[in-house]
């Protein structure tokens, strides 16, 4: 999805976000149908909080795709793993929930890895010009974008405990694409039939990426399933280098092995206590 996303580099960053939402909720939709689930995804009771879900998550969404465009492709996917860090965050701060000093530790190791992968491209430090503040303004497009994901899984988390999974994304679509709309004014450009068909095909594979991960968790917990995340870093270094020319650097493969490395530290330490806990209840099983 992104690799066609990146292709179309030239199309408007809220173009793009309506034919990923519109596309993809069409395989959405039928594999719904198919399951004799469709009746779920437009049963809500909270409506205002799948507005406040959209805006954020589309906000995020747009601002990724922007990044996309100003972007090496594994640049950018580098960055957007500082979401699950943000969200140990601000759950800590806004939720209220413990984080114990392991966590905050891997949390921070993790954020300099971020930096290290900023850090090159924060030209306005070191007052450079000229094409080198178009990846500036990219990566902190790219930053901002996890940033409000991370935000939006917050909201999706308050969600799950009156929703069901089918209305939030149902709704999640409806709201990218009304929303992207209103970004008509601002120069949307008539797609070339190559363009649209990446554009068509960004959606698609957008759309049954995210069915194949919903239901990924139905067969493996979450700790077993999360590191997986991690291969697409490895997929768009070899795509940007096969197809765009992108050279990764070493500041990237650096700042990324640490995000990755801090990701995965968190999942297993969690994966841990989970099975500590489950022999300790065995234990005191009768």
């Amino acid at each position: 999805m992104a690799t066609m996303l990146k292709a179309t580099q030239t199309i408007p960053s809220g173009e793009m976000v309506f034919f990923r939402s519109f596309f993809a909720m069409l395989p959405v939709l039928a594999f719904l149908a198919w399951r004799g689930n469709l009746r779920f995804a437009f049963a809500t009771k909270r409506p205002f909080g799948h507005v406040v879900r959209g805006l954020v998550g589309v906000t995020s969404m747009s601002l990724s795709f922007f990044a996309l465009t100003r972007l090496p492709l594994p640049d950018a996917t580098a960055i957007g793993y500082a979401s699950p860090l943000i969200i140990v965050i601000l759950s800590a701060v806004l939720l209220q929930e413990r984080v114990y000093i392991f966590r905050w530790t891997t949390v921070l190791v993790g954020l300099v890895g971020v930096m290290i992968v900023l850090w090159p491209r924060l030209t306005v430090f070191s007052g450079a010009g000229g094409p080198d503040n178009t990846e500036f303004v990219g990566a902190i497009a790219a930053l901002l974008a996890a940033i409000l994901s991370a935000f939006a899984m917050l909201q999706v988390r308050k969600l799950v405990q009156t929703e069901r999974s089918e209305a939030i994304v149902t709704y999640f679509f409806i709201s990218a694409c009304v929303l992207s709309l209103l970004t008509l004014p601002l120069g949307w450009v008539w797609p070339t039939p190559e363009q649209a068909a990446l554009l068509v095909g960004a959606g698609f594979f957008g759309g049954i990426g995210q069915l194949l991960l919903t239901n990924c968790y139905r067969y493996a917990d979450m700790s077993v399933i999360a590191p997986f995340e991690y291969v697409s870093l490895l997929l768009t270094i070899g795509i940007g280098m096969a197809i765009f020319g992108d050279v990764p650097t070493l500041s990237m493969i650096v700042g990324a092995i640490i995000i990755v490395g801090s990701g995965i530290a968190v999942i297993l330490r969690e994966r841990w206590l989970g099975l500590d806990r489950a022999k300790a209840r065995e234990a005191n099983t009768p």
